[in-house]
């Protein structure tokens, strides 16, 4: 944030703690506070990478990012992935409530960290009387002395703390004070710059019986990934709340976008949701073993919260377009020789908001991706389903942010395949019993690979 922007931002706090102590005096509800029971520490050594997902309807820098801000909706989707979940409690910059935390931790069985300013011990108490497990005290408002005291009543309450740095002065304070858990914030608080080089660049200097966590800016999968190696988990708010569908989002940003396809048991497809995937594929290819009916599909689509493709083979294109508008498919998928004439007709013929993707069969070379009105691209074996692999090494420096992997992907190669820094895997042969009959012990199995590393 810009120096005058936080400037505001604190001064504002101030007044708001002096008037908040008017109207709730400490002495009227500090005996009602009871020491914490949920260990935010222990719950953040669970699992790595872990996520700490935030409650947030606006910001500074971005304005209103959720308008529709239902926190009960939001619990019920954090409750499956967070090891935490943060709530901003800002009143004037980020729209958010003391009221907020304890709503939300009534519905969830995780640690609830309070995100905001703390500038003043009131705020600590104000925090824990609605029942914050945790917060967050930011180096670059605070001075050792003010640390010190304001971390020692949050011990004292038995509350989690998480020192938030923004450059190297302020991590060898951190260090200095000895902080469990450093959060390195990657926004500039000057201009709202992101970098993620600070993560990569502060994270080596702590040491390692510190719980790092990397803040702000990240958006993808890939980048999870990648500062997996430098950190222990992730807050992420932003990037989340702003996406109406806010669990396909969670599962995009936790385990990639993936796609369980071949689908014709409305089981598998709850299993694939349950663990993890955005996509479920339904073919309507009749000679493929995995083909659907129209009913089958109705019967799988009906309350399984995936974005459907439905999978089309050198299909009538009037047939395509019939199917994808009855079925509200989220994208159709060509896998056959459509040239670009079929592509752009039938861009015109499909409503806007159903994407087209289009396979091509790799055997030796990487092919070209040049066509219009395409969303995305699915690179497969030259014989799909066939539950094998072409030759990867040909992706090496790639660029491959439209490209979904498939051919052959199973438990034993899914963390390989995600090294390519694809959009996604296509999972199809590699987690079956037998030819469209899903294993849900191996679908459970790819995801929690790339899920946990």
């Amino acid at each position: 944030m810009k120096d005058t922007i936080l400037n505001n931002i604190i001064k504002n706090k101030i007044k708001w703690i002096q008037n908040r102590k008017k109207i709730q005096p400490l002495k009227d509800f500090q005996y009602k506070i009871n020491k914490n029971t949920r260990q935010f520490y222990h719950s953040l050594k669970k699992k790595h990478p872990f996520f700490i997902l935030e409650c947030k309807k606006k910001s500074p820098s971005l304005g209103v990012i959720r308008k529709n801000f239902d926190l009960l909706y939001i619990a019920s989707v954090y409750k499956k992935y967070a090891s935490a979940i943060s709530v901003l409690t800002d009143e004037k910059y980020f729209d958010g409530n003391f009221s907020f935390i304890n709503t939300i931790r009534k519905h969830v069985d995780q640690p609830i960290l309070c995100k905001d300013f703390f500038v003043d011990p009131y705020q600590i108490y104000l925090s824990r009387y609605y029942y914050a497990d945790a917060i967050l005290l930011m180096l670059s408002i605070l001075n050792n002395e003010q640390y010190k005291k304001m971390s020692k009543i949050a011990m004292q309450l038995n509350m989690g703390i998480i020192t938030e740095i923004n450059n190297k002065k302020e991590l060898e304070r951190a260090i200095e004070l000895k902080a469990k858990i450093i959060g390195i914030n990657n926004r500039n608080l000057h201009d709202l710059s992101i970098d993620l080089n600070r993560t990569r660049f502060l994270a080596p200097l702590i040491k390692k019986n510190v719980i790092i966590i990397s803040e702000s800016g990240i958006k993808k999968y890939h980048e999870v990934k990648d500062l997996s190696r430098f950190v222990h988990g992730f807050l992420i708010g932003s990037n989340l709340m702003h996406k109406e569908n806010l669990d396909v989002s969670v599962r995009s940003m936790l385990i990639g976008k993936n796609k369980v396809c071949g689908l014709t048991r409305k089981i598998d497809a709850c299993i694939a949701e349950k663990y993890g995937s955005v996509y479920g594929g339904l073919i309507f290819v009749k000679r493929s073993p995995r083909n659907v009916t129209e009913e089958i599909a109705k019967h799988i689509i009906h309350e399984i919260n995936l974005r459907y493709i439905g999978v089309f083979q050198d299909e009538d294109i009037n047939i395509v377009v019939k199917m994808a508008k009855k079925l509200s498919l989220f994208g159709v998928q060509l896998h056959g020789s459509e040239n670009q004439k079929y592509i752009d007709l039938l861009r015109i013929m499909l409503p806007k908001n159903i994407q087209i993707w289009k396979a091509l069969s790799i055997s030796s070379k990487v092919p070209n991706v040049q066509f219009n009105n395409v969303n995305q691209y699915i690179f497969d074996s030259v014989h799909g389903g066939s539950n094998t692999c072409f030759d990867w090494s040909i992706l090496k420096n790639c660029v491959l942010n439209k490209i979904i992997l498939a051919g052959g992907i199973n438990e034993n190669n899914c963390i390989k395949a995600s090294e390519f820094n694809c959009e996604g895997l296509d999972l199809n042969s590699g987690v079956e019993i037998s030819p469209g009959i899903k294993d849900h012990k191996k679908i459970k199995l790819v995801f929690q690979k790339l899920r946990y590393y």
